[in-house]
């Protein structure tokens, strides 16, 4: 049996992170959001009501098909929520296989929409898209430009023509994914246009200015980015111009993405502690946040949409993942947090342990998850796709070098992933397979997958950079 599977099966027996809630208690989150979870990833009532009674414990796949193959509840298919649970059950926890290693950190790991291509982002100005249908062979391969110290976001377009690249630089850059070249050499086989971010008065020489954020919009005619010049930026693709700036924080944007598909609201989280909304159908003369989050005690890493528009989640440098409803946000726009009162730097240093179980007096979440780490980079996290979990999962990549899953709803931690040698800035999961990707500082893009066996070992853990180029 594989560690993997050990570990799941440890949690089942009831050892998982409780879910730490509103008012600072454990409990199973008793929300809207849970009973929208639960429609999404549970049985149709009729397929729960026939083949198990009480509806309480997961129905048998085998009933399932079954039921579906006698058409017991007269649709003849499976529902959506008939598919999640089905699916929801196979973690991708198997494995991993190596898809690829390189010689500097992976920061980047990237599924299209669709599931059929894969970009991962390196350190050192190398960005690789592989296509995942003709077994991850290696599509196109992306020197970048311009680069300052790493890639530090991709974002492909909704319709795969064409992938971005920021930097700690003020020029976000357009590759050509399309095209028929494989080596893509910025300005020498292939043109990567430059986008310009940063104001006219931009002093290049005295000031360092950088893109730690950068999204598609659902149609693909705009991008949002966030900057260390704590503003977010719109840029009009078709106008080739930005189209906005809002300074939005007191500190680096390290976040933002589009809410929903409408692309009126954005989403930002910022070294400041503070998630913002922003929404572009009530900018007057002033750009004003619609409304502030207030909970995390640090800065802000990643900020990621249920994209509904209303949910979101936030990774934190309070070692925390945080679950809010932008109806619970405060008004209070010029909220400011209170300075802590010790010395910390998350790069390099340890999170002070008397203020691990420290609460935001004024924390408007609706759940807080904990047992990764989020020390030494900005660390990424999502809810688990639509499709094929109903969205029940939230996973994170950890500077402990593993990836953690956790329970929207019991908050329980139902997996960790251990392979990785250096912290895990970033990992995706497959939006329709149980297939997770996980890039590591150690420069490996690692595979994880449901192989339908309790047999598959891991494999032997690589050797650290440092002994390797020894």
């Amino acid at each position: 049996m594989s560690r993997s599977r050990r570990f799941l099966n440890e949690r089942a027996r009831g050892d998982g992170m409780k879910l730490i809630d509103e008012r600072g208690g454990t409990s199973v989150l008793d929300h809207e959001i849970s009973q929208l979870t639960k429609i999404r990833s549970n049985p149709h009532e009729r397929m729960r009501h026939l083949l198990s009674g009480k509806g309480k414990e997961p129905v048998s796949s085998v009933k399932m098909l079954a039921a579906r193959e006698g058409n017991y509840t007269g649709r003849g298919r499976f529902s959506s929520s008939d598919c999640c649970h089905l699916l929801s059950r196979y973690l991708p926890t198997n494995g991993p296989s190596v898809v690829d290693q390189m010689r500097s950190c992976a920061y980047v790991s990237q599924f299209s929409t669709d599931g059929s291509l894969f970009v991962a982002g390196f350190q050192e100005s190398h960005i690789r898209i592989y296509n995942v249908d003709q077994g991850w062979k290696i599509q196109k391969d992306i020197r970048a430009k311009s680069l300052g110290w790493t890639i530090t976001d991709t974002s492909l377009s909704p319709d795969q023509r064409f992938l971005v690249y920021s930097s700690i630089s003020p020029i976000v850059h357009i590759v050509d994914v399309g095209s028929g070249m494989k080596q893509s050499v910025a300005n020498v086989t292939e043109i990567h246009e430059g986008l310009e971010f940063s104001s006219p008065t931009y002093d290049y020489d005295n000031y360092t200015f950088g893109i730690f954020s950068v999204k598609f919009s659902t149609d693909g005619r705009e991008l949002v980015a966030g900057s260390s010049d704590s503003s977010i930026y719109v840029y009009d693709l078709e106008a080739k111009r930005l189209s906005l700036q809002i300074p939005a924080h007191t500190s680096d944007v390290n976040a933002v993405c589009f809410a929903d598909e409408t692309g009126h609201l954005i989403y930002s989280g910022s070294d400041d502690s503070l998630c913002k909304v922003w929404d572009r159908r009530c900018f007057g003369t002033r750009e004003q946040a619609a409304g502030v989050l207030i909970g995390h005690l640090e800065g802000i890493t990643y900020v990621d949409t249920r994209g509904d528009g209303r949910y979101l989640i936030s990774n934190g440098k309070d070692q925390a993942i945080k679950l809010w409803d932008i109806r619970k946000m405060s008004s209070n726009i010029n909220y400011s947090p209170r300075p802590r009162s010790y010395d910390w730097d998350y790069r390099w240093m340890d999170y002070p342990e008397h203020v691990r179980n420290k609460r935001n007096p004024h924390d408007l979440s609706l759940a807080t998850y904990k047992g990764h780490s989020v020390l030494r980079t900005l660390i990424r996290c999502y809810f688990s796709p639509a499709h094929s979990t109903g969205q029940k999962f939230i996973y994170t990549g950890s500077s402990d070098s593993s990836v953690y899953i956790y329970d929207v709803v019991s908050g329980a931690q139902v997996a960790k992933l251990d392979y990785h040698q250096e912290p895990v800035r970033d990992c995706n999961w497959h939006p329709y397979y149980p297939t997770l990707v996980s890039s590591g500082w150690d420069g490996i893009i690692a595979k994880w997958e449901f192989s339908g066996t309790d047999t598959s070992p891991l494999p032997k853990k690589p050797l650290s950079r440092l002994l390797r180029r020894s």
